[in-house]
């Protein structure tokens, strides 16, 4: 019986052709969610090999959040410029100039990111705005003057309430109404054991991306087993879970609630436990 909601593994997706004409100098570019999965907002997977880079581009119709996990970089938004590393998180608002640049001489760089509200590139108005130069290269890295950018190691954990569901280790929110965005996104770490219990959001949409580690998730009657490389897509209303198989591993995994600016705003709604038959359930895939 297929999953009634997508849960797709990067590995399984086939990389983009993209123009390199138009700035697509990305080594690898997957989109593992799209509006063919239902989803309002397409989602990427981006490696970036030593010496490559997305040249200048912007999104007229769509905010661009990125998730810096692997590698580092230099990032350009308008005429700022600044050094990121694994740990980083960047909104570039609609309409404003930006590029990435691998400049490290051995060291892949792993970006994924969402188009928030867009369910293609074509659909977030991608335009190419120029090749990245050595001066722009040169241009002191001190900053942007627009949008977001923030590292995890600096954004605090949130006080969730247990009694709610969110027996999660350590969940943060590094991007969200807080700083300016209409989109939330979060980091969340689950120790062994850990798990955030039956909940739904009855005013948007969520993606989330498992980063590392072995855990099971349930969403609606689907109950399937994740690992690192997943992307799994629940839609407004949907009754879901996630839950750490490993006794000695965290699951740790990033994710949006689109168009919600906090957990409020997503019209958050507790369900309750997962039983142990929930835990020993598996969907036929």
């Amino acid at each position: 019986m297929p999953l009634q909601y997508p849960l797709i593994h990067v590995d399984d997706v086939v990389p983009e052709n993209m123009n390199a004409g138009e700035g697509w100098a990305i080594s690898e570019f997957r989109l593992p969610i799209t509006k063919e999965c239902g989803s309002s907002t397409c989602v990427f997977h981006s490696i970036f090999r030593p010496g490559s880079t997305h040249k200048k581009h912007l999104h007229t119709n769509s905010d661009e959040i990125a998730v810096y996990l692997s590698g580092n970089g230099v990032v350009g938004q308008g005429d700022g410029r600044a050094e990121v590393r694994a740990g980083h998180c960047r909104l570039m608002p609609a309409g404003s100039p930006h590029f990435f640049h691998n400049e490290t001489k051995d060291e892949d760089a792993l970006v994924i990111g969402f188009y928030a509200g867009a369910g293609s590139v074509e659909d977030s108005g991608y335009q190419f705005a120029g090749d990245v130069t050595e001066a722009d290269l040169a241009m002191p890295r001190d900053g942007f003057d627009e949008g977001i950018l923030v590292h995890l190691d600096d954004v605090p954990k949130e006080n969730m309430n247990e009694g709610e569901g969110w027996s999660i280790t350590d969940f943060r929110i590094p991007i969200g109404s807080h700083n300016g965005s209409s989109t939330t996104l979060f980091r969340a770490r689950f120790f062994p054991g850990a798990i955030h219990k039956k909940h739904r959001h009855d005013n948007c949409e969520e993606i989330y991306y498992i980063i590392s580690g072995h855990g099971l998730a349930g969403a609606g009657s689907d109950r399937v087993e994740v690992r690192g490389g997943h992307f799994h897509y629940i839609p407004k209303g949907v009754e879901h879970w996630l839950y750490n198989l490993s006794d000695t591993e965290p699951v740790e995994a990033v994710g949006m609630y689109i168009g919600s600016g906090s957990v409020e705003e997503t019209g958050y709604v507790y369900m309750g436990d997962v039983t142990e038959d929930d835990i020993k359930t598996r969907t036929p895939l």
